[in-house]
């Protein structure tokens, strides 16, 4: 199964330029408004005793006023407490992480057409010879002893079939869900235009209507639009789209093995 794209981020201050601090940083500040303590506030963020101070006499610094600040006497000989800035920088700090939340499941809500164009985007940079290309999802896998059947569901409801190895089967991850892609050479392409009850051994069938023919000194090639959106192309000789008087506008069947067909995973 292919992964799931997400997207993440984190809120960070900067004061000209310096590095002000992150959740990590006013997380500290708040346990220290929560236990008086520096040591107990470093404990519970996991910091040293040193790095917590040192975080704190660079925010103070960095803020041009202190935000947190010592206190003498009392029970236990004092502690330390935030300043009403340093309470005001962690009050407004907690709502600009959640608006920032709020921005990233927005966005995520959005990630699945950004990953699907991703996918188009590397799938338009492959270079094949091969002149057909599918691209789809796997619905089925009949395993063989030697070699799996497997099925492919295409754009425009189209299916088609493939026989691989079991190996490439278990190498490629192929099983129903994932997404693959089918090449098919258009020499491997028969074109049938009038069956006329006949039966065909070839397991893809895609009917469809010609849309353009390109002869050549020996071949043609022959580019079939299909239901649903896409094309399938195939090369036959000269001598063969003459004698099935081929036009375009007039519908065909472009058929090929199951043998054919090379599937292959992005990823």
């Amino acid at each position: 199964m292919d992964k799931e794209f997400a997207l993440q981020g984190m809120v960070w201050m900067t004061v000209g330029g310096e590095n002000f601090g992150g959740p990590g940083r006013v997380d500290l500040l708040a346990k220290v408004a929560e236990t008086g303590s520096i040591s107990q506030a470093a404990r519970a963020i996991r910091m040293s005793y040193k790095a917590a101070w040192d975080a704190i006499d660079a925010m103070n610094n960095l803020a041009g006023e202190a935000l947190v600040e010592r206190q003498t006497g009392g029970k236990g000989g004092g502690g330390t407490r935030l300043t009403a800035r340093g309470e005001q920088l962690v009050k407004n700090f907690r709502r600009l992480e959640q608006v920032h939340r709020d921005f990233v499941e927005q966005l995520n809500r959005q990630a699945a057409g950004v990953a699907d164009d991703l996918n188009l985007i590397s799938r338009l940079n492959m270079k094949t010879s091969a002149r057909n290309q599918f691209f789809g999802t796997v619905t089925g896998v009949k395993p063989g002893a030697v070699n799996d059947e497997i099925e492919l569901d295409i754009a425009g409801g189209h299916k088609l079939v493939a026989i691989v190895t079991r190996e490439s089967t278990e190498t490629l991850g192929l099983q129903p869900g994932r997404q693959a892609f089918a090449l098919i050479k258009s020499s491997s392409v028969i074109l049938v235009t009038q069956a006329d009850g006949a039966r065909f051994s070839a397991r893809n069938r895609l009917q469809g209507t010609i849309s353009r023919l390109t002869p050549g000194a020996v071949n043609t090639e022959v580019v079939l639009d299909l239901p649903g959106g896409g094309t399938v192309a195939a090369v036959i000789t000269n001598e063969s789209a003459e004698s099935l008087a081929l036009a375009e506008g007039a519908a065909a069947m472009a058929m090929f093995k199951a043998s054919s067909v090379i599937v292959g995973v992005t990823g």
